[in-house]
C-alpha cells in the first residue's frame, strides 16, 4: 500500500502512471494532499469517480498520529506526534509579528550527543521517512487551519528539531522538494533552512542538488572545545567545516550561512572565544545566531548570563560580523530551542554501523 505523502511530484507522476493514468492527476493529487490538506480520497472531487474507488485499493494517506497539542503563553504551539509504537516527535510552530515558522524534526532521537541537547540525551531510534517529515507540516497547516487561497500562516520551515537532517539525507531533500513544489507548499529557498552539525560531504551534495538556507551548529571556536560539545568535529574538524561553508555560500540561495551559537555560561562565552570566532570565520560570508542555552533535568550546564551575551555579540558586530540573540519562544512548554525530547526507544548501539556509514557518505 503507497503512501502518497511519501511521494513527490516525480514519484506521484511514476505512481499514476503505473495505473495508466495521466500525469496531470499527480498534480491534482499533490495540490488536495498539500494545499488542502486531504486525508480521503473521496474528498477530491475533480478526480474522476472510477479513479476515487481505486485508489483506495492500491494507495494510503497517513501522515503521524497526533498525541499531543500545547500552547505556550506566548503563543508557540507544539505538536507530539506519534512515529510508531514507542517513538514521538515533536514539532513546533512559532508565530511572529512578520512570519510564521515551524521548527521540523528529521530523526526518531538524535545520534550525535551533542552536549547540550536534550534530543541527543535521549540516544537514536531511527530515520522519519517523507510522509513523516512532510507530515509535521501537513498537520500544522491542518491544525492551523490553513486557506490555500488566503494568507500563508507558514511562511517558514527550519529543519531544526529532533534529529540531524543531513544524516537522513534522501528523505530530507524529498520533503524539502515538497516544500518548495508550488504544487505542494510554494515555499522559497530562501525561506526554507536546513540545520546541520556539519556533515561536510552532505554539505556538498545538497549545495549541488536543492541549496536551500543552511545554519551550521558551531557553538565553539576551536576544535579542542567543539569536539566536546559536538562530537561529530571529530570527523568533520573545523579545517573541513570552514572551507564547505564557503563553497556552500557559491550557490546557496543566500550570500552568508548562519552559525548558531548556544551560549554557556562560563564554557564558550569568554571574549577570547568571541576572538577565535571572528579569526575563525575571517573568509567565510556569515551571520551569528546567539541562542541562550534552555535548560533540561541533569544538562550540567547554566545559560550565559544577558549582559555576557551582550558583549559577546558586541565583540562580534565591532569584528565586523552580524550576530543577532535568539529570543527565547514556548520554554513554558519545553519547545525553545535544544528542548525537544519527544519519546525514543533508543536503539542506538543497533544502528551504529548504519550511523557510521552515512557519515562516511562519499
Amino acid at each position: 500500500m503507497q503512501n502518497l505523502l511519501d511521494l513527490d511530484l516525480p514519484g506521484l507522476v511514476a505512481f499514476f502512471e503505473s495505473l495508466g493514468e495521466k500525469p496531470f492527476r499527480a498534480r491534482q493529487v499533490m495540490h488536495w494532499l498539500h494545499q488542502y490538506g486531504a486525508d480521503d480520497f473521496g474528498q477530491m472531487t475533480d478526480l474522476a469517480k472510477s479513479l476515487r474507488a481505486r485508489l483506495p485499493e492500491v494507495a494510503e494517506i497517513r501522515p503521524p498520529l497526533l498525541h499531543q497539542e500545547q500552547v505556550s503563553d506566548d503563543g508557540t504551539r507544539k505538536w507530539l506526534l506519534e512515529v510508531g509504537p514507542l517513538n514521538r516527535v515533536e514539532t513546533v510552530f512559532i508565530p511572529e509579528a512578520e512570519r510564521g515558522t515551524l521548527c521540523v524534526s528529521t530523526q526518531v532521537g538524535c545520534a550525535l550527543e551533542c552536549a547540550f541537547c536534550s534530543t541527543g540525551r535521549q540516544g537514536f531510534n531511527r530515520n522519519l521517512s517523507v510522509a513523516e517529515i512532510i507530515g509535521q507540516l501537513w498537520w500544522a497547516n491542518k491544525a492551523m487551519g490553513r486557506d490555500p487561497k488566503g494568507d500563508r500562516v507558514i511562511s517558514n520551515v527550519v529543519l531544526m528539531g529532533m534529529g540531524e537532517p543531513l544524516l537522513n539525507y534522501d528523505n530530507t531533500v524529498t520533503a524539502v522538494s515538497l516544500m518548495l513544489d508550488d504544487h505542494a507548499y510554494g515555499l522559497s529557498k530562501r525561506r526554507v533552512t536546513i540545520s546541520t552539525s556539519g556533515i561536510v560531504p552532505a554539505m556538498d551534495r545538497l549545495r549541488e542538488r536543492m541549496p536551500v538556507a543552511l545554519a551550521v551548529s558551531l557553538h565553539a571556536p576551536n576544535d579542542a572545545l567543539r569536539d566536546q560539545l559536538v562530537p561529530i568535529n571529530r570527523k568533520y574538524p573545523l579545517k573541513e567545516l570552514m572551507p564547505a561553508c564557503q563553497r556552500y555560500v557559491q550557490d546557496g540561495p543566500r550570500d552568508f550561512i548562519t552559525f548558531e551559537y548556544v551560549m554557556l555560561d562560563g564554557i564558550n562565552d569568554r571574549p577570547e572565544h568571541a576572538e577565535q570566532l571572528l579569526h575563525l570565520t575571517r573568509d567565510v560570508n556569515c551571520k551569528f545566531n546567539l541562542i541562550p542555552f534552555n535548560p533540561f533535568p541533569n544538562a550540567g550546564f547554566r545559560r550565559s548570563p544577558s549582559e555576557t551575551v551582550r558583549r559577546f555579540a558586541s565583540q562580534l558586530m565591532g569584528g565586523g560580523k552580524i550576530a543577532t540573540t535568539r529570543k527565547t519562544r514556548g520554554d513554558d512548554i519545553d519547545a525553545a530551542c535544544g528542548q525537544l525530547a519527544g519519546q525514543v526507544e533508543d536503539k542506538s548501539r543497533r544502528v551504529a554501523s548504519r550511523i557510521e556509514k552515512f557519515m562516511g557518505m562519499a
